[in-house]
């Protein structure tokens, strides 16, 4: 039998297992390890199973996750959520669809702190949602807000999607954190003209509220202040060379604490919830990524990659066109499996394929981040429409998904966008200043 055909059989076998609920990381460290065995020996598997979990847990530069992870946590806890939604209430509730479009830069603003899209939209959802509700907006533009605004978590830097991205395709972290900036920007004003078109066809969906005056304002940026300081240090850090990523994390994460010490919220139960989310997602990150790891090796032995580029190359489409299928198939992969999970299990295939057509991998990253999103809120399995119904347990599941196909759109006139010009991805990263450890 070839190296291919056991590929194939390997990969059989991987859905198969996920499709009995089993965890990514033990099925990709299960085949990769039977994989190697059949295709070189048992001597190697045991070596790559035990070297590729060192080389990850001992790696310096990791450390990145849990900082990061650690940040997010204590800017939970520190109320900062509620601050960002009274700014953005300040400066566009008096719009018709001013609450949406005040989540919306909520989300955007909350995800430069957590990097994840399901705690932006549970965050940002307790907050924004019963405010939604007293002002009788429609539960499918509140809703549809909510899940595509939380999608804003892993675009927006430091995204922990950029982070694996970079472990696994050995890219800059930095560099992605970067790339993330303007789209992330770009997919917020998208969103935002969104709800302006859809509440400009139908006022009944989203009232407007009442206008804060210049005073209020200004003091609703005072309170949201801290959150842009952070932001500030970190990813400007970042990109004047001052800081690397990790270095960023740490000052992140140290600046998130005292704000929540100083507000008064850091006490010995809310520290010990910190610190047993941070330790929960950390072990869920590093364990798939040494799954990752192990599979990758299988991957390559089986040469699928290879062949699978020769076939796209040899039929001679045009790049764009398979770049589409390639998004399509995320897409669709997307509406029921996690966004980590997607990532180590197709890049070690897509990867070489993208190099091979000439793409950017940099962008390839936005790019890929985006269509993941775009999963996450697509039936009919969005991991956010559902984490939203957990919040809106009253809302039908189909007026969530309804709510969110105006975002999903917008979505896809990002991705067009960004195919058409590439360099917003790429000005800031193409522009940063290194930085030297």
């Amino acid at each position: 039998m070839s190296e291919t055909w056991i590929g194939i059989i390997g990969l059989l076998a991987l859905f198969a297992l996920l499709g009995m609920r089993m965890p990514v990381a033990i099925v990709m460290m299960l085949i990769g390890v039977v994989g190697i065995w059949v295709l070189n020996s048992w001597d190697a598997a045991m070596s790559t199973l035990a070297d590729e979990a060192w080389v990850i847990v001992s790696n310096y530069e990791f450390i990145v996750i849990p900082l990061f992870i650690l940040m997010g946590n204590f800017a939970s806890i520190s109320g900062m959520s509620r601050d960002l939604y009274g700014a953005a209430y300040s400066w566009f509730g008096h719009w018709r669809g001013g609450l949406a479009s005040a989540t919306i830069a909520a989300c955007a603003g909350f995800a430069a702190l957590s990097g994840s899209s399901v705690a932006s939209a549970v965050t940002m959802g307790r907050v924004a949602l019963p405010e939604m509700k007293r002002y009788k907006y429609s539960d499918r533009l509140a809703t549809g807000a909510i899940a595509a605004g939380g999608t804003l978590g892993i675009l927006i830097p430091p995204s922990t999607g950029f982070i694996i991205y970079a472990i696994l395709v050995e890219e800059s972290i930095g560099r992605l954190f970067l790339a993330g900036v303007l789209p992330g920007l770009l997919l917020t004003v998208l969103f935002m003209i969104s709800i302006a078109i859809m509440t400009r066809i139908n006022p009944k969906l989203g009232p407007a509220g009442e206008r804060s005056t210049m005073k209020e304002r200004a003091e609703s940026l005072t309170q949201a202040g801290p959150m842009l300081f952070i932001v500030l240090i970190t990813i400007g850090g970042i990109y004047t060379g001052i800081f690397t990523p990790t270095e960023a994390a740490a000052v992140g994460a140290m600046l998130a604490f005292l704000l929540a010490f100083i507000r008064g919220r850091v006490n010995a139960n809310s520290t010990s919830r910190v610190m047993l989310q941070t330790v929960r997602t950390t072990c869920l990150a590093f364990f798939i990524l040494i799954g990752a790891h192990i599979f990758n090796p299988f991957m390559a032995l089986t040469e699928i990659p290879s062949d699978l580029a020769a076939i796209l190359i040899g039929a001679e489409l045009p790049r764009t066109v398979i770049m589409l299928i390639i998004m399509t198939a995320y897409i669709v992969l997307g509406t029921f499996l996690e966004g980590f999970a997607m990532l180590v299990l197709t890049l070690p295939i897509i990867h070489p394929l993208i190099l091979e057509l000439g793409y950017d991998s940099i962008w390839f990253g936005v790019v890929i981040v985006i269509v993941i999103e775009m999963g996450l809120i697509s039936p009919p399995v969005g991991v956010n429409v559902f984490v939203v119904k957990g919040i809106a347990e009253d809302v039908p599941l189909k007026e969530i998904f309804a709510g969110i196909i105006p975002f999903w759109i917008a979505m896809a006139i990002c991705l067009v966008i960004l195919l058409a010009f590439p360099e917003i991805a790429l000005f800031l990263p193409d522009t940063m200043i290194e930085s030297f450890d």
